[in-house]
């Protein structure tokens, strides 16, 4: 297979789905929300970005089967190749009006990410990577920072809806972060997170209670640009284990010491 002929084709449906997303942002209204639960909200942008991602996926790989957060198309990962999208990550951004929000989609082959790409739909900027690859930014190869130490890093921080127990947790984690760090930021997508940790804008990014279609393209970025990515523990159950960490790789050691697993 060539993997970079079908990264291009990637970020061309992606896109052509973050144009769709952008043009329908102008004249959006809260009127078009849904619930699927508490403080988990879904718009007709997103579904109908997603059909556009799968029917440009299908085109390019009729074999594949399909992880999709919306549903639009039967998921199944029995296959070979399967993709795995988020047509909107960052929608309570999106519903807001505030940037980053993005289109999120990854190629695994036999369990393993063969593509990642991230398209951020506000500022136009596609970050990609292909297997064996380096990873890109508009062209451009990125990497992780080199910052060596948390005193000197900037972390970001997701703030995943969960009991009041990791609740708590993550407010001790913050107060020693922002106690001990250059500073914490939550940007309210982790797709852009894990993209700009490899682009070297953040030096590490963590969360809890994230799905597959989070941070499967972007965590792949992150690894092709240099980047270290587990779970909690320090394993690689990181795209369906449900927490993430992500760093340059210098400071990941000291960081997974301080985050409270449980």
């Amino acid at each position: 297979m060539d993997y970079r002929q079908i990264c291009e084709e990637v970020c061309r449906i992606a896109k052509e789905a973050g144009e769709f997303i952008a043009e329908q942002r102008k004249d959006f209204s809260r009127d078009k929300i849904e619930h699927k639960g508490a403080h988990d909200m879904v718009s007709y942008v997103d579904k109908e970005a997603e059909k556009i991602t799968v029917i440009g996926l299908k085109a390019l790989l009729p074999e594949a089967g399909f992880i999709t957060e919306e549903g639009t198309v039967e998921n199944s990962s029995d296959n070979k190749y399967t993709w795995i999208i988020d047509p909107l990550d960052g929608t309570t951004n999106f519903i807001h009006g505030l940037p980053p929000y993005c289109v999120s989609i990854a190629l695994a082959e036999d369990d393993k990410i063969a593509v990642g790409v991230v398209y951020e739909i506000t500022m136009r900027e596609c970050f990609y990577a292909w297997k064996d690859s380096p990873a890109y930014l508009n062209g451009e190869e990125i990497r992780a920072s080199e910052i060596k130490t948390l005193d000197e890093s900037l972390i970001a921080v997701g703030l995943a809806h969960a009991s009041q127990d990791k609740i708590n947790n993550l407010l001790k984690e913050m107060d020693y972060f922002l106690r001990n760090t250059n500073g914490i930021r939550r940007v309210g997508s982790a797709a852009a997170d894990l993209a700009y940790v490899a682009a070297g804008r953040f030096d590490a990014f963590y969360q809890c209670n994230l799905s597959p279609w989070d941070v499967a393209g972007g965590a792949f970025i992150c690894e092709r640009a240099g980047a270290k990515v587990t779970d909690f523990s320090g394993g690689d159950d990181y795209i369906f284990g449900r927490q993430i960490v992500a760093s340059n790789g210098y400071i990941h050691d000291d960081l997974s010491d301080k985050i409270i697993v449980g």
